[in-house]
């Protein structure tokens, strides 16, 4: 059994409780929140044990084993490095920290107290992106990605009202490339390695994050663009393009339907069924390596965390986006 603390009361934590009840080996002993009420009532929703308001009262706590981090982007390197210092491991959301070199103390911060450090990107772990993965080589050499993931959130009508939420705040994090954008870029970085060349175009919101940009990402041999945004719709599918065929993926960020069209004119639907709440493949991944004695996972590895943390880091930089002091 891994006993799992929370920190975050918000839709995401709601979900990965809902996710993990369907495993085994998962509890949730406790959650931390900044107010003692919204701790107590997220704790009697969840049936959760033990409430905190201190990070370095939960992290101490005998009653917890790993904790997920949920909170704001600005707020994951401090609190995953105060628990991991105390022992335990460590889930966090993506993006695992605002800059790289945060993610670089992260990581440090886990291999010097042997605990478990994994990034909790969902897309990599579900059936229909390793579908993708072995289906590459039928398509021949990869010449072009073509990544969408434009979704209009219902913050920006309150940002256009003047009330910046979490997800428009630059000294929080926020913006479209680090809660959307970066699911283009976990996915394009698994497929295809780290990129020679980065160039992003934002349009920078008045609070000074992005609504909306476009990557290109220079590889070896192909190109990638990703298109994405917060601040407008689209329900255009993703596409690998390949030599000899193309594989089209709609909503790549979740796993959706995977077709393979080859130019002999096979046509295939890949697709796969999958758990309808799909953060329960990273809880398992996770649980397996914690109960495993693994340090880190092989697929969301600390490598592949570090290219992502740091493509992220040269697009902010060429669109004027500051988070903290980088």
């Amino acid at each position: 059994m891994i006993r799992f603390g929370i920190i975050g009361t918000n839709v995401i934590t709601d979900t990965f409780i809902e996710a993990g009840k369907k495993l085994e080996n998962f509890k949730v002993t406790a959650v931390y929140s900044r107010t003692s009420e919204r701790a107590f009532s997220f704790a009697k929703k969840h049936s959760i044990a033990h409430t905190f308001t201190d990070i370095s009262e939960m992290a101490s706590s005998q009653e917890i084993d790993a904790v997920y981090v949920a909170s704001p982007n600005s707020l994951h390197c401090s609190q995953a490095v105060e628990i991991m210092k105390a022992g335990k491991h460590v889930l966090c959301e993506k993006a695992m920290g605002s800059t790289l070199a945060e993610v670089e103390e992260m990581i440090k911060t886990a291999q010097e107290n042997k605990v478990l450090l994994m990034e909790a990107m969902k897309t990599t772990f579900l059936p229909n992106f390793k579908v993708i993965e072995e289906n590459l080589p039928r398509i021949g050499k990869v010449r072009k990605f073509y990544g969408n993931y434009c979704q209009y959130s219902s913050r920006y009508d309150k940002f256009k009202n003047g009330e910046i939420l979490n997800a428009f705040n630059p000294k929080l994090g926020g913006g479209a490339l680090m809660d959307i954008g970066v699911y283009l870029v976990y996915a394009d970085l698994k497929l295809f390695g780290k990129p020679e060349e980065v160039k992003c175009i934002s349009n920078v919101l008045s609070s000074g994050i992005d609504g909306e940009g476009s990557l290109l990402l220079k590889h070896k041999t192909s190109t990638s663009v990703l298109s994405y945004s917060k601040v407008t719709d689209s329900d255009a599918p993703s596409e690998i393009q390949g030599e000899l065929g193309n594989i089209i993926i709609e909503d790549i960020s979740r796993g959706g339907s995977v077709k393979l069209m080859l130019r002999d004119g096979t046509t295939e639907n890949l697709t796969l069924n999958q758990e309808e709440n799909i953060l329960c493949y990273e809880i398992d991944e996770f649980i397996s390596l914690a109960m495993s004695g693994k340090k880190e996972s092989k697929i969301n590895s600390h490598r592949l965390a570090l290219k992502v943390a740091g493509v992220l880091e040269e697009a902010r930089k060429q669109s004027g986006i500051i988070f903290n002091d980088n």
